[in-house]
């Protein structure tokens, strides 16, 4: 089996809407239970995590018993405000069985901008993790709407802005799919699953579908971006499937799955 070389230090994890919130059923409470496990094993092998989460809007959605995710910002806002205590409630518990702490950290893209709230939000992260304690990200969804301020879009584009700004070496993105595929995954003709990308040229950014999910929102596009911040300041990325059984673990381990994005390396 061949293995990849990872800076695995400091792992900031993002967990996709589609992998949290599975439609008409709320929250996967035995992924997010598998989540604090793993985590909690490889930070006592002295690895620092950060988590950014999806999901809030998607979980108020079901908590509301919406059949999908609602145009009006009113009621986005309405669902994120629902969702995000019950997706933390559910965090909390589920490292507390490890023996963990979690903190949540909710950002807008305005936290990025203005250098003093950029500057605080970089010292209590890391502060955090002095603490040995995992900050859970989100975006402030109630207050971050596309009409009153500017937004990630998506937790992929926050998840490499995190990666970046905390100096991880490592951002695994947790999704539905393998991984990036040479077309889309769902189509009946065969496509194969990408395992490395070392540049994003104009067929990896072709490869990329669009979301499929009514309570989500992105796809792999947002993800390549992700990458593409990513690799440009020298961090690597992995896209692989949630639902693999231990994944973040095997990642770490440096095991094949999922598609690795290669962060650029200083040349010597």
């Amino acid at each position: 089996m061949s293995m990849r070389s990872l800076r695995t230090d400091r792992v900031v994890v993002k967990v996709g809407t589609n992998t949290l919130a599975t439609e008409g059923r709320g929250l996967n409470y035995v992924l997010i239970e598998s989540i604090a496990e793993q985590i909690s094993d490889l930070k006592r092998q002295g690895k620092e995590f950060i988590i950014v989460t999806s999901g809030a809007i998607g979980v108020g959605c079901n908590e509301l018993s919406l059949p999908e995710r609602p145009s009006e910002i009113v009621l986005r806002q309405v669902c994120a405000a629902i969702g995000q205590s019950k997706v933390m409630e559910v965090y909390h518990r589920a490292f507390e069985h490890y023996g963990g702490i979690v903190a949540q950290i909710l950002l807008t893209y305005d936290d990025f901008k203005d250098e003093l709230k950029h500057g605080n939000m970089r010292n209590g992260i890391r502060e955090l993790l002095k603490l040995n304690v995992t900050p859970i990200v989100n975006e402030n969804d109630v207050v971050a709407t596309d009409e009153i301020s500017d937004t990630f879009g998506d937790n992929d584009n926050l998840s490499a802005m995190v990666s970046v700004d905390a100096g991880a070496g490592l951002l695994i993105i947790l999704t539905d799919v393998d991984g990036l595929y040479d077309g889309n995954p769902g189509d009946n003709d065969v496509k194969r699953l990408i395992s490395t990308v070392t540049a994003i040229t104009p067929e990896i950014t072709a490869s990329a579908g669009r979301t499929g999910s009514k309570l989500a929102v992105g796809g792999m596009k947002t993800k390549i971006d992700a990458a593409r911040v990513c690799m440009e300041a020298g961090c690597d990325l992995v896209i692989a499937n949630g639902q693999e059984d231990d994944v973040i673990r095997r990642i770490v381990g440096g095991e094949e799955i999922g598609t690795l994005f290669r962060g650029r390396r200083e040349q010597l």
